[in-house]
């Protein structure tokens, strides 16, 4: 094969690896201001090895036990107990791909695209599973905002009947076991957690668990309810309308993106087909003629 092979090969796979390496920064920095609401102050005077790989290194890929065990409790798995395989399993379908590639199209293919095949499989077993849990916790995070306006009115209905902010959590923690298990799970992790740290502390972790602008106006109130006494009753039922109308307005964002969104397959699925059938007949009669 000629050096010019080797080079599309080579710049094939640097591209794929940058491809990734932009995926998971535009993920990091989607959610750097959100994190960054809750973060503690830092000294920036000194920066140790572990700070500049944590800039270094992107946030889809999990690097330790600990950042998997977060990544599952960001998506709903509370009690998972198998973390630790996580990286073990990975790594070993890497290396058992690997060689399985090897073994089969060794001799079948040459060099550079036997490299290539090894180099696609590794990119993939690497990312792929972090892209697909960060999906997962997408996907928690938006199933718990949409519940989160009958949440509030529930919650605005036990406060006015009287009940303590503390209590209605308990109550609906319990009641939302057949109406919606995920939230009730929220709820009742947030209430151990209160009767270990405090409700307000428990209410920024809920914050940090699920760091939608949603949620944040959610524990805001319920905070400044704690911290000044006040009753929320009609704050809780303005704030369930004004997230339902936020939604609203997403949702009809996203259905006027679609006419753009649709014009690209026409352009190219049909646009295209016909130009080359209009001028496919007079192209072949000049190429006869000449």
């Amino acid at each position: 094969m000629s050096f010019l092979s080797y080079v599309n090969v080579a710049l094939c796979l640097i591209g794929v690896g940058l491809l990734a390496l932009v995926i998971s920064f535009r993920q990091q920095k989607k959610h750097q201001s959100i994190y960054k609401y809750l973060a503690e102050d830092k000294d920036n005077e000194s920066q140790s090895l572990g700070d500049w790989l944590e800039v270094i290194v992107p946030k889809s890929l999990s690097v330790n036990e600990k950042e998997i065990q977060q990544k599952l409790y960001d998506s709903g798995n509370y009690s998972f107990k198998y973390a630790h395989l996580y990286l073990p399993i990975k790594y070993s379908m890497l290396a058992i791909g690997s060689a399985i590639i090897g073994f089969m199209f060794y001799g079948s293919l040459e060099l550079p695209m036997l490299i290539a095949s090894i180099s696609c499989w590794a990119i993939a077993t690497l990312i792929v599973p972090d892209m697909i849990l960060n999906a997962r916790i997408k996907a928690y995070q938006a199933a718990i905002n949409r519940q989160l306006p009958y949440l509030i009115d529930l919650l605005a209905v036990c406060v006015q009947t009287g009940m303590t902010i503390e209590s209605s959590l308990s109550y609906l923690a319990k009641e939302m076991q057949g109406f919606d298990p995920k939230l009730a799970q929220l709820l009742q992790r947030t209430n151990e957690r209160a009767q270990l740290v405090g409700l307000d502390k428990a209410l920024d972790e809920v914050h940090s668990h699920i760091p939608t602008p949603e949620m944040r106006s959610f524990v805001m109130t319920l905070k400044q309810s704690l911290q000044y006494g006040s009753s929320i009753y009609s704050t809780l039922t303005t704030l369930s309308a004004d997230i339902r109308q936020v939604s609203m307005l997403t949702t009809e964002e996203r259905i006027g993106k679609l006419a753009a969104k649709m014009s690209v397959p026409l352009i190219l699925f049909i646009m295209m087909p016909i130009v080359i059938l209009i001028a496919a007949p007079g192209v072949m009669r000049m190429l006869s003629g000449a």
